[in-house]
């Protein structure tokens, strides 16, 4: 079985986006800015849904890009 990766490198994502996280997570509520260890812990690990996130912040033309999940949570990043 093939290891998931990241299609970006960390230090490019966190050099590029503030990343936050709002919402429901281990039945506590969040509202905290994360780097991208903390959106992999706070999603369980879901490479391939962090990657499809990350593609739409990428090719988003605004300053602010918000994915909300149907698991409750919104992750938004914020281009600066």
């Amino acid at each position: 079985m093939k290891k998931m990766t990241l299609n970006y490198s960390t230090r490019e994502i966190n050099s590029n986006f503030k990343i936050k996280v709002y919402g429901m997570v281990d039945g506590k509520k969040v509202n905290t800015l994360v780097g991208v260890s903390g959106l992999i812990r706070m999603l369980d690990g879901a490479i391939d849904l962090i990657n499809r996130l990350l593609d739409r912040a990428f090719c988003g033309m605004g300053d602010k890009v918000e994915c909300k999940l149907r698991r409750g949570i919104k992750v938004s990043f914020y281009t600066y």
